[in-house]
């Protein structure tokens, strides 16, 4: 939360910046050379390293008698082979379950950032990246629409000859619209709209709360508006865990679900 420098909290409810752009800009992190880490790319860094060192470590030994560790990565990896890649996409789902599986994990760390300490920001609020996985997402099963099924992907999906036929320009349409262009878009929308409001909503009801309180000696008894705030806000924040792993999850399955309709397209 960015507040005015110079505020008087007697008279003034809410503090503004005197420059309305300071809420919209980006401070930098670090710098190494001439590459400059800003916020949302070095966490992007960090959710992919943890990615990959969770799946490792928890991976690379196949003990008779897993550690708690081991087992929810174990849990994880198999929820999303099965649960996701198999019983979505089918038989060939297994080709597909890397690209789930580390499809899922980074969304999920990066989501949860939200509510880590020190952290407090979801890297996808930054539309940037849903928007990237989306966009590779739509590439593998166009490719796979197209080396499955040929030109004839194109042709059924612009005229379906199981649509009757005084319909069947109306529907080839919207299904061409639906298929080569909405659908990256409203993938990468959803996430970045719900990370974007359980962001917003976290820094408005926990920073107000304890702005609020914190000036209790400047506004007297008008400070106590801050507890309610701040209460809303801890419940919002477990809200919040259930909200980042469900839009891992709703992004992943879509995913597959877009894959599978490409590969068994006469279906």
């Amino acid at each position: 939360m960015i507040l005015a420098s110079e505020c008087d909290v007697a008279n003034v409810v809410i503090c503004a910046p005197a420059n309305v752009k300071e809420l919209f800009e980006t401070p930098e992190w670090f710098s190494i050379g001439n590459f400059t880490f800003y916020r949302a790319s070095a966490l992007m860094f960090l959710a992919a390293f943890i990615v990959i060192a969770a799946l490792y470590f928890g991976l690379r030994r196949r003990r008779l008698v897993p550690s708690k560790f081991e087992t929810a990565i174990e849990s994880i990896v198999e929820f999303v082979r099965d649960g996701v890649g198999r019983d979505v996409i089918g038989p060939e789902g297994g080709k597909y379950v890397p690209y789930l599986l580390a499809l899922f994990t980074f969304l999920l760390v990066g989501n949860l950032f939200e509510i880590a300490p020190f952290i407090g920001f979801p890297i996808n609020s930054r539309m940037a990246i849903p928007a990237f996985l989306a966009l590779v997402t739509y590439v593998i099963f166009v490719f796979v629409g197209f080396k499955k099924n040929g030109f004839n992907y194109l042709f059924e999906t612009a005229w379906p000859r199981h649509v009757p036929i005084g319909l069947r320009w109306l529907v080839g349409l919207i299904e061409l619209v639906s298929v080569f262009l909405l659908r990256p878009f409203t993938l990468a929308v959803r996430l970045f709209a719900n990370m974007v409001a359980g962001h917003l909503m976290l820094t408005l009801l926990l920073g107000s709360g304890i702005i609020f309180i914190a000036s209790v000696d400047e506004v007297g008894l008008r400070a106590l508006i801050g507890v309610p705030w701040f209460v809303l806000g801890l419940g919002i924040y477990l809200f919040e865990i259930v909200v980042a792993v469900l839009q891992a999850y709703i992004f992943t399955l879509l995913s597959a679900v877009y894959i599978e309709s490409s590969i068994n397209f006469e279906h």
